[in-house]
């Protein structure tokens, strides 16, 4: 069978959207390992299912590039919010819109040029420190600067869920750091029963922050929205920023925008379609 596809990035943080509004989709875990492959597939991070929602304007799954379904993406919400907007899904003058993640409704805030959505404004709603919840095995109602042994070398940690599990140690240079030899065996530790996000951060000053990300399922991303916010979270629990102040994080795809408030974060930042196209596909 054919499906009809867009290719669309947040700051490089690139996924596949496949809308479930006129589609079927039976296997979307299959679907997301086959077209993922930057070889033989489309390529991307995965792939994204904008669905029909009871309780939002749209409805958002997520299935990493090697089939496991995440709960929150937050460059992959901002796109949904640039395609269901630009494809007509929502009324051209609705500029506010909900989308429902396996993390809650989100509200996005839709800037719009020529048509266009440019950028998105995104409430992620407030950050979970308890680390039962997030979850993290650590003793307390907050997991902030812990050691933890990876792989025999010592760090200090600070977890934080975005809907998502993440673990944000702050470093002298990000750029030095082999991921692909140390991200794994933070996202397979103990300390995280469910795998974990883990974003290597320098702070640059205290408004702004330099980071890189290894994403559970996908390996060193060029951006993660919800590592991002969750850095920023980390950063002001050590002291490295301060709440109600907008902090540019630096990723290797882009810059996105962060504020952390006592009631919520907040993130903002580009939308990008890069191309659309037909599939074929076993189902």
């Amino acid at each position: 069978m054919e499906l009809r596809f867009t290719k669309m990035h947040g700051i490089s943080n690139d996924y596949i959207y496949i809308s479930t509004f006129d589609q079927q989709v039976d296997d979307p875990e299959a679907l997301s390992i086959a077209l993922s492959d930057r070889r033989t597939g489309i390529g991307g991070d995965g792939v994204i299912l904008v669905c029909p929602s009871e309780v939002a304007d749209a409805k958002m799954r997520i299935f990493n590039a090697d089939g496991s379904e995440g709960k929150m993406c937050g460059n992959g919400i901002r796109c949904v919010g640039k395609f269901v907007y630009d494809k007509g899904l929502v009324s051209a003058d609705k500029t506010t819109i909900t989308i429902e993640t396996l993390s809650g409704v989100k509200t996005l805030e839709l800037s719009v040029e020529d048509g266009k959505v440019v950028s998105v404004r995104v409430d992620m709603g407030a950050a979970i420190l308890n680390p039962s919840e997030i979850p993290a095995n650590f003793r307390g109602s907050k997991a902030v600067n812990k050691p933890l042994i990876v792989d025999g070398r010592e760090w200090y940690v600070t977890a934080v869920s975005m809907g998502n599990p993440h673990c944000v140690t702050f470093v002298k240079d990000v750029d030095v750091l082999e991921l692909e030899k140390i991200g794994p065996g933070f996202e397979k530790h103990p300390a995280f029963p469910d795998r974990v996000n883990t974003e290597f951060v320098r702070v640059i000053d205290n408004h702004t922050l330099q980071m890189r990300v290894w994403e559970r399922g996908s390996g060193e991303t060029w951006a993660c929205g919800t590592g991002a916010c969750a850095t920023v979270v980390a950063a002001c629990l050590n002291g490295y920023c301060r709440k109600n102040t907008d902090v540019t994080v630096r990723l290797r795809g882009g810059d996105l925008v962060i504020r952390y408030t006592d009631d919520t974060v907040v993130m903002t930042g580009p939308a990008a379609t890069v191309f659309e196209g037909v599939v074929e596909v076993d189902q």
